[in-house]
Parts: C-alpha cells; sequence; structure tokens
C-alpha cells in the first residue's frame, strides 16, 4: 500500500512526462481495438452475405468445373446423381448450370455468364421466385453492379448468344424482370440468371448442372462421386486470407505505436532513476529492500498503463461505440475488390477483444518498467547516497 502511494505521487509529480505516455498508450490501445474490430466486423458481414446469397451449408462441384479457369467451365457439368435429386426434391438443395455467353448491348459482344436456377428455391436469398416468365421469353434476373455496369434497366431486352452440347451456336433475346440488391459480387457481375430448366433446353443438357447448393439444415454429408463436396470454410477461404493478410499488415501500425510507447516509458524510467538517485539510497537506508525499490519504480510504469486504459475508456470506446451502431461509410471502387463489401461496415467490439488488448497492454507496459529498474538490485546505499549509480 505504502508503495503504491509513492508511486502515485511520483507519477503525478511527474506531471507532462506522465500525461504524454498516457496518451501514447491510449492511442495504441483505441487503434488496436478499433482496427481489430473492423477486421472482425467486415469478415462477419461478408461471410454472413456470402452464406445467404451465394454459399449456404456448401455446395457440390463437378470435378470437371472450375469457377477460376473460365475456358473450363462449359465443360464443367454432368448428370446430377440420384442422391443429390432426392436432396433437390427435399428442397434440401438446389441444382445451378453454368454456360459461358456472349451479350449484345448498343452493338457491342461482351463476355457474360447464364446461370441456370430453379425459380421456386428457397435455400439461397436470390430473389429467384422473378423467373416465373411469359411463354415465348427468357426472363433474365440480374444484380444491380450489373445493371449500373451495362446500363440495364426492368423490361429491357438482352440479346444472348450461347453454344450449345454440341458445339452448335444459337441465339435469343431475353427481357430484364428484375435486379436484386446483393452485397456478393460473384452473383452479380456479369452474371445473367435464367430459369434452369430453360437453360438446360437451350443447351441440351437434360438433367445437368456445375454445382449443387445444399441447406444449411444439412447435418450429413455423403459423397458421390465425380461430384466433390466443398464446405462453407472452403468456398469463403478468399475473404479469410484478405482479413488474415490485412491483419498482418495492420499489425505493423500497431508494432510502431507500440515501440513509441514503450520507448516513451522506458526513457522515462531511466530518466527517473538518474535524477532520483538519492532518493533511492534514503528508501533503502530506511529499511526498503532492493527489491521493493524495483517494485516501486515498476509501479509508477504500471499505474501509467491503467492510466491510459482508463483515458482509453473515457474517450475512446464512446467512439468506437458510435462507429459500431452507425457504420462506416466505404466508397464505391471497392466494389471492384471482388468481396461481399457492403455500403456501410458495422465493427464488431467483443469483450474478448478489448480484454485481451488490456492484459497484452498491461504485460508489455510491465515488461519494460521493469527492465530499466532492474538495475537498483546492484545498488549500494552509500553510493546511492552519495548520487553515484552506475
Amino acid at each position: 500500500m505504502l508503495g503504491a502511494k509513492l508511486a502515485f505521487r511520483n507519477i503525478k509529480e511527474a506531471g507532462l512526462r506522465t500525461w504524454l505516455n498516457v496518451a501514447v498508450l491510449a492511442l495504441t490501445f483505441i487503434v488496436i481495438v478499433g482496427f481489430q474490430g473492423l477486421y472482425t466486423g467486415i469478415l462477419a458481414q461478408s461471410s454472413r452475405a456470402m452464406i445467404e446469397d451465394e454459399v449456404a451449408g456448401g455446395q457440390y462441384w463437378h470435378q470437371n468445373y472450375d469457377p477460376y479457369d473460365v475456358l473450363s467451365i462449359d465443360d464443367g457439368h454432368g448428370i446430377v446423381p440420384n442422391g443429390l435429386v432426392q436432396m433437390i426434391e427435399n428442397k434440401k438443395a438446389v441444382p445451378i448450370l453454368i454456360r459461358q455467353a456472349t451479350i449484345y448491348l448498343l452493338g457491342r459482344a461482351q463476355a457474360a455468364e447464364l446461370r441456370g436456377i430453379e425459380p421456386s428455391q428457397t435455400i439461397l436469398n436470390i430473389p429467384s421466385h422473378t423467373l416465373y416468365g411469359k411463354e415465348g421469353e427468357l426472363p433474365i434476373l440480374i444484380g444491380k453492379r450489373m445493371a449500373k455496369n451495362k446500363n440495364l434497366s426492368i423490361g429491357d431486352y438482352v440479346t444472348i448468344r450461347w453454344r450449345d452440347v454440341h458445339g452448335t451456336f444459337d441465339a435469343m433475346e431475353g427481357r430484364v424482370v428484375h435486379i436484386m440488391d446483393t452485397q456478393v459480387p460473384t452473383i452479380d457481375s456479369g452474371i445473367l440468371w435464367v430459369p434452369l430448366e430453360e437453360l438446360r433446353q437451350m443447351t441440351a443438357l437434360e438433367n445437368e448442372a456445375s454445382i449443387v447448393v445444399v441447406s444449411r439444415n444439412i447435418d450429413q454429408i455423403e459423397t458421390f462421386p465425380p461430384w466433390h463436396f466443398n464446405t462453407q470454410a472452403f468456398l469463403i477461404r478468399d475473404l479469410t486470407e484478405m482479413i488474415k493478410t490485412k491483419r498482418i499488415s495492420a499489425s505493423i501500425i500497431y508494432i510502431i505505436l507500440l515501440f513509441l510507447g514503450m520507448l516513451a516509458i522506458f526513457d522515462t524510467q531511466v530518466l527517473s532513476i538518474f535524477r532520483r538517485k538519492k532518493e533511492i539510497g534514503t528508501l533503502i537506508a530506511l529499511g526498503m529492500t532492493r527489491m521493493q525499490v524495483v517494485m516501486l519504480f515498476t509501479m509508477e510504469g504500471v499505474i501509467q498503463g491503467v492510466l491510459a486504459i482508463c483515458v482509453s475508456l473515457i474517450f475512446g470506446m464512446p467512439l468506437l461505440s458510435f462507429l459500431s451502431e452507425k457504420g462506416l461509410s466505404i466508397p464505391q471502387i471497392v466494389e471492384g475488390y471482388g468481396f461481399a463489401l457492403s455500403d456501410k461496415l458495422y465493427p464488431i467490439y467483443s469483450a474478448e477483444l478489448v480484454l485481451g488488448t488490456m492484459v497484452f497492454l498491461m504485460v508489455i507496459v510491465t515488461i519494460i518498467s521493469f527492465l530499466p529498474s532492474s538495475k537498483i538490485a546492484k545498488l549500494q546505499p552509500t553510493e546511492a547516497l552519495k548520487g553515484k549509480i552506475s
């Protein structure tokens, strides 16, 4: 108790030096919690959108289907196995047929992708029910990015050319019946959604599909060669890897701020020991052990860390809470990044994140405060009273 009172009195007398150290440590705490909460929010928000709109409980891919190889997409299809057909009939899965196509807008040919989906499906959060069209016309569902980039509106007609399974080219006009608002660019940019059975007839691929998306309520996953199952974690790995990379990049900022804060505390401790050498000798001469004096100076650094956390909670937490509630607006340019990002990002600050950062910061502050103070253990009281510290 006496040591704590002495330590508090000493840092109080230090004045501006103390508050500069506290300010740097508080800034470090707020930046670490702020960035980590932002990345956690991006991951949660984007992964949720991808699971609801594209991934669901996972996907079965035909062995020849490779979404990263555009030239092989037309070959990535096959007859849906009986086991998957039963799941589809029980509304636990939805097949999707994917074909390359060319659309003609304003006299220009542009690459696109036709995706056939069952209009009655409810597994994916795609408004496929809008694909119930009139006889004799092909209804088309597109996303807001596709509509904006191609300058399309509801009711517009689009000329589509495709190649069937025999290599024969054909073309027809389709009408845009709905424009969906989705955060997931991989089901939006350059994608034309059409009724599954009509696409099968157009391409002579009866009962075939490229992928089969299963419901999130499926407990047991079976194998159906040559189809292989991809889990949610696999399908959103690009997003998780991006967030992991961003966290590593942000750690550079954390290290710089931590270095500045630790350097300030270290220099303050060294200067304090040098200026207070007679006080140290007097305390030892009055009966305090060397280790008690070491702990006294260490406690001064620890108290600065506690003050920094208090300042962070008073001034930083209201700001972070406001951002978590209102969100951060992001520019439209991020739509080109290829990730499911909405117009606003909502950071998530968990109790584990805040408490973990507190503990981490206090451990570092304690270690840095102890290192320069440890030399007091070798000090002779007579030398300290004379003002000599080697």
